[in-house]
């Protein structure tokens, strides 16, 4: 039970009175019975009042002395809310929710409190107002700041007007700053609403009836002034926004005139009157798109606070569930954080579910969906709130909006006017329509980094895109839409190709949801697919740059499919073929439709003699060849590539070149040379942006600089290997490109592997997996498994190695993504070896040599050769095993790959022991390992000095 000796004072709510001291409640000074246990938990509440009380810790107070559950709090609360809410429902008309349940964290105590100091045992009563002043809400979510920041702006300055949108909450905010000056006031605080107003003369005489002044003249401006110049008041204005013309001067010339006088209005737009105050009222913040929000994280934000708690008006014992609560976030976001739209869905919520509610927020019938029968009729429906607006505007200004309907989320200045040019109306007046509209709260303005954006809010689009139908306007708007952004897309691509400055589409990435819309269109039966073909050719390299490539194919795809072969453009097909390899490759594998697509392309930019497109497609041809394992092919399509390269004189096309000629020899295996060309990586990041038309999504200097990573310890030098792996993720990290960062977790995670820290190894396959499955990069994420079952090996988990290594080669084979797969056969053959079936191990190493063409030239061949003669002594058979143990050897030597060489020495080295040849060992391992001047503390070198020392 609470400590109540020291509470001497009294508090009231609404028509209660509660004294903790004398335990006694009271409605309208008759006292109310209530079971003790209940009383306990009202006087507990109330004295943290506006705080979320956990249910354990009011457990805790409330029954110090003995063990209950939840049950009983429930059982105790329920008496409580019947005592208070039942009562004030016959009263009231409507429950006031006093007690309430915040799902997942316990229980608060809402209501506005009135404490009392107790002399004579009784209170003082509260001030009241002379004149009509409306209730406000029992409870009001999220505004708090904004009633403490208009109350001060209006003693500072005496005219303050709340504008937004229609539903935003202006009317409850100003009631609550109103209530709050009530004893300010001495209570002369007189609330006006022009709502129902139709007659602009009538506006003196409204205001002057609310104050209770008898008119008897044509013009009560003059009795208002003397009533308000003797008293201080304040007035109230709602609604204001249809009767501004008659209202703005008024009330300038009352406060004015009326040096007592202060003026709380609402409106959707502001007044433009002289000593003005705006305080622009913004929507309820909503929980952010972000992924792993929990039930706590997203009740933080008002908007689903609201929405809980109106939809647990109607259901008691609502409880929020982890399925639920990011579809409560989805449906506060997609109401723009508007309070009354938050609380029209949360009526639906009895009739259809959270899942239900969200469902339906794209159906017309959304716009219909009822309230309170006691809202004014303008706030019953979402409709007529915004129709109350749209009615209002001129025919321009209604025009415009219409148009603007067709953009989906943020919009360009620019973007608006290509579209009302479509309606008929000129820049100039455009210009000024959207500057009214965006007064009148019906255009929002969207944050952005480089320039204003502009967008409607989600229900405002909605009505007034059934209006756009409804006129016979949405087939002009839309192809109006799609061949602005056809435009700007070609002309962004022009401006990027003419510069050598980095930037690209990147900055234009919120013009997104716009370009699916307008492609959505253009491929519609009722749109036009000529514009969609130049849409899909312009928006192709956009796709690509932002890595959305799933996209780019299905554009692009339909787009070469409605080619017209008799008008063809060759430069467009170009451009459509380029960004189809580029975007099946990554996302559905190394099919034929790659290679097809990379060399129609290629052929039609040498018929247009376009070097630069030349040289991009070389490099696109360049990567399908290396992912094929046709390293050859590679290494000739870098050469041509040098070619063009020189043709251009471009120093940076030339270091691009350089590196696909480092990348090509370090797959063939000469890593002397790879390391060579791909040095120039650690220091040098060309800028030619002729050279990055059509992105291929990836950057070439990542690619050269894990193929120095893997030179560097195949040469030789681990630790310069790891620094360079590690620097090569940061620098991945830095360009927020998925493919990027995916092939440098690739080919890195190799370095980890071979210098055996496990450790680092598994954090970044675990990175690798995710971000593959994020970014839906298919053949990546089989990479990933592969790679976690050669983790698993190395960590004595043979059986579950295997297991992921099958899946991984399963994939692998059927994207045909064979640069790893010889790589992934070495280690399970590996595996099968350590589980003694060695004739599978040896069918499994057999078939990953016989894959290498060009007289077994790849970089990891002698590590399969290596591999062969260690199963090779398992089985007993040595003569054997040393032949291939030697050609690994042998091999190694001729590319240079000291780090192959040691491994093959050390199997060498065991079988020289086994054999009693200890000291053909040591004349084996002892100079290799003299070699390395670093890495000394690596897997290999360890297990070479250990060897070394038993052969003593």
């Amino acid at each position: 039970m609470p400590d109540t000796s020291d509470q001497d004072s009294a508090i009231s709510f609404g028509p209660f009175r509660l004294s903790a001291k004398s335990r006694l409640l009271e409605k309208d000074g008759v006292p109310l019975h209530l079971g003790g246990r209940a009383l306990d938990i009202l006087i507990f509440l109330a004295e943290r009042a506006g705080e979320v009380v956990d249910k354990r810790e009011l457990i805790k107070q409330v029954w110090s002395d003995v063990n209950v559950d939840e049950g009983s709090l429930r059982f105790h609360i329920t008496t409580l809310r019947k005592a208070l809410n039942d009562k004030v429902l016959d009263d009231a008309g409507e429950g006031s929710r006093y007690v309430v349940n915040v799902p997942g964290r316990g229980y608060c105590f809402t209501a506005p409190l009135l404490r009392h100091a107790a002399s004579d045992g009784r209170t003082s009563p509260p001030v009241a107002s002379p004149y009509a002043l409306p209730s406000p809400l029992a409870r009001m979510i999220g505004r708090d700041e904004a009633v403490e920041r208009i109350s001060a702006e209006l003693a500072l300055h005496r005219f303050v007007t709340i504008v937004g949108p229609g539903g935003i909450g202006k009317t409850s905010v100003a009631l609550a700053v109103a209530h709050r000056e009530l004893e300010s006031f001495d209570g002369r605080v007189c609330f006006v609403d022009f709502g129902a107003l139709t007659d602009a003369p009538l506006v003196p005489g409204t205001i002057a009836a609310a104050l209770g002044l008898t008119v008897n003249s044509d013009d009560p401006v003059s009795g208002l002034l003397t009533l308000l110049r003797s008293r201080r008041t304040l007035l109230v204005l709602d609604s204001c926004e249809h009767m501004l013309d008659d209202l703005a001067p008024l009330a300038e010339r009352l406060v004015q005139e009326a040096g007592e006088l202060h003026i709380l209005a609402t409106s959707r737009e502001s007044f433009r009157a002289e000593g003005e105050r705006v305080h622009r009222l913004f929507p309820l913040g909503c929980p952010p798109e972000r992924d792993g929000l929990g039930i706590a994280d997203i009740l933080a934000y008002p908007a689903s606070q609201l929405f809980v708690e109106r939809i647990a008006e109607s259901l008691s014992e609502f409880e929020l569930s982890e399925e639920d609560a990011p579809l409560v976030a989805e449906i506060c976001r997609r109401l723009d954080g508007i309070a009354l739209a938050i609380e029209l869905a949360a009526g639906r919520v009895n009739a259809y579910g959270i899942a239900g509610t969200a469902s339906l927020l794209d159906s017309r019938f959304s716009l219909l969906w009822r309230g309170r029968r006691t809202a004014i009729p303008r706030h019953q429906t979402l409709s007529a709130a915004l129709a109350w607006s749209y009615d209002l505007l001129p025919a321009a200004e209604s025009a415009t909006l219409r148009g603007l309907s067709v953009f989906v989320g943020p919009f360009t200045l620019e973007a608006a006017l290509a579209v009302a040019s479509s309606q008929g109306i000129g820049e100039a007046d455009a210009v000024e329509a959207i500057s009214n509209l965006l007064s009148k709260s019906l255009i929002a303005t969207s944050p952005a980094e480089r320039r204003l954006r502009y967008r409607l809010l989600d229900t405002t689009r909605v009505f007034v895109g059934e209006k756009l139908v409804e006129n016979g306007e949405a087939a002009r708007v839309a192809r109006a839409h799609a061949e602005y952004l056809r435009d700007f897309l070609r002309d962004i691509a022009l401006k990027s190709a003419g510069m050598r400055s980095a930037g690209g589409f990147l900055p234009y990435a919120d013009h997104l949801p716009n370009v699916r819309a307008a492609l959505t269109w253009s491929f519609s039966d009722g749109g036009d697919r000529t514009i969609g073909v130049d849409l899909a050719a312009s928006a192709a390299q956009f796709f690509l740059e932002l890595t959305l490539l799933t996209e780019c194919f299905r554009w692009t795809q339909q787009a070469l499919a409605s080619l017209d072969t008799d008008t063809i453009d060759r430069r467009q097909e170009m451009t459509l073929q380029a960004a189809l390899g580029v975007a099946v490759m990554f996302t559905q594998g190394n099919t034929e439709v790659v290679r097809s697509a990379f060399t129609r392309s290629l052929q039609l930019a040498r018929e247009l003699d376009d070097l630069h497109w030349q040289l991009w497609l070389l490099r696109g041809l360049h990567i399908y060849l290396t992912r094929i394992g046709d390293f050859h092919s590679a290494l000739g399509t870098a050469l041509d590539g040098e070619d063009v390269a020189r043709k251009l004189n471009d120093p940076a096309a030339m270091l691009n070149v350089e590196w696909m000629l480092g990348v090509a020899h370090h797959l063939i295996g000469n890593q002397d040379k790879a390391v060579r060309f791909c040095e120039s990586a650690m220091v040098h990041n060309p800028g030619s942006q002729r050279l990055n038309i059509g992105h291929l999504g990836y950057d070439d200097r990542i690619v050269a600089l894990v193929a120095l990573a893997r030179g560097l310890w195949l040469t030789g030098r681990p630790d310069r290997a790891v620094e360079a792996a590690r620097y090569t993720v940061r620098e991945a990290e830095l360009l927020e490109q998925p493919l990027t960062l995916g092939i440098s977790l690739i080919w890195t995670i190799y370095v980890f592997l071979w210098v055996g820290d496990w450790a680092n190894a598994e954090t970044l396959i675990e990175r690798l997996i995710d971000h593959s499955a994020r970014h839906s990069l298919g053949p990546y994420h089989a990479v990933g498994i592969g790679q976690k079952g050669e983790l698993l090996l190395r960590r004595g988990d043979v059986a579950g190695g295997i297991e992921h290594l099958r899946r991984s080669q399963a994939t692998l084979y059927a994207t045909r993504h064979r640069i790893m797969t010889t790589v992934f056969a070495t280690a399970l053959a590996e595996g099968l070896a350590a589980q003694n079936q060695t004739g599978e191990a040896l069918r499994t190493i057999n078939e990953a040599i016989a894959q290498i063409p060009d007289h077994g030239e790849s970089f990891d061949m002698p590590e399969m050769l290596r591999v062969k003669g260690g199963i090779l002594v398992r089985s007993g058979n040595m003569a054997e095993a040393e032949s291939w143990l030697r050609k690994s050897l042998d091999l190694s030597r001729r590319q240079c790959a000291l780090g192959w060489e040691l491994r093959a020495a050390l199997s060498l080295g065991r079988v020289f022991q086994q054999t009693g040849r200890t000291g053909e060992a040591r004349e084996l391992l002892a100079p290799l390992v003299a070699r390395y001047q670093e890495g000394l503390g690596t897997h290999d070198l360890i297990a070479a000095t250990g060897l070394l020392s038993s052969l003593n």
